[in-house]
């Protein structure tokens, strides 16, 4: 039996289509990484320019392994391919999870999408222009006199991929309240009565996501908290009604007068 032999509400028609929007996103990902890894380089030494201007000038980074020079700038332009592919992976993910949603629901699609690839591309550069700067700074000026501030390409390359990931994560707080507020799974009332432990649990999952130094995990739980507070100025407007029932029954009521002779 072909692909197109099966129905689409089947089970196998539902792995078929996410299979198709699976190698869509890693066509996607990879035509990006095609035509940035000619400049993976350049990349690399854009990215690692809040590290080098705190550094002396005599005082470059170093690799480590051997084919650190070849791996550490090739695996930045992966990641970044990846990133610059969110709108692309967002889309497909909203696109396979449209059949099931209401009418009205779908009309929140694109708003969702937008706000989300926004909102991770904001984190991202919030680390790159206000993060890295201060924890750098930081991490130079704290060490012994005898010391030689040096860091490695793939170590420096690890630590601030992990942060991107991180950032680019959290400041998406502000869509998971407005989808938790819309699915009636919760209100921003319950949320703003659960203020005190959000706010701690957002340095807790601070110290999680960051490497094991306060200045990175503060500055993450700072915007996760503040995050969180503007998710709760906007979740009122988005919060469940009645909805999905009236158009459920508009619908049965559609269906009943079609059927009747």
């Amino acid at each position: 039996m072909s692909d197109t032999e099966y129905p689409e509400n089947s089970l196998m028609g539902h792995l078929l289509e996410l299979r198709q929007r699976l190698l869509r996103i890693i066509i996607a990902v990879l035509v990006v990484f095609v035509c940035l890894a000619y400049f993976a380089n350049d990349i690399y030494e854009l990215v690692s320019k809040p590290l080098t201007d705190i550094l002396p000038s005599d005082t470059p980074m170093i690799a480590k392994d051997v084919t650190a020079p070849l791996m550490a700038p090739f695996k930045l332009t992966f990641m970044l391919s990846l990133y610059l592919a969110i709108p692309v992976v967002l889309h497909q993910i909203w696109s396979f999870i449209a059949p099931g949603l209401y009418n009205h629901e779908k009309r929140l699609i694109v708003p969702l999408l937008v706000s989300s690839t926004l909102l991770f591309y904001g984190g991202i550069a919030f680390v790159y222009f206000v993060v890295f700067p201060l924890i750098f700074k930081f991490f130079s000026s704290v060490g012994p006199a005898i010391m030689v501030y040096t860091p490695d390409i793939s170590s420096y390359l690890n630590f601030i991929l992990t942060l991107f990931f991180a950032f680019g994560v959290a400041f998406e707080i502000p869509v998971v309240i407005l989808i938790l507020c819309w699915a009636g799974i919760t209100n921003a009332e319950n949320l703003r009565k659960k203020r005190p432990y959000i706010v701690v649990g957002a340095f807790v999952l601070g110290m999680f996501l960051t490497p094991p130094d306060v200045i990175s995990q503060t500055l993450l739980a700072i915007p996760m908290w503040l995050l969180f507070e503007l998710g709760l100025l906007f979740a009122g407007f988005y919060t469940k009604k009645d909805e999905d029932e009236q158009e459920l029954n508009s619908e049965n009521s559609s269906e009943n007068t079609i059927e009747k002779p």
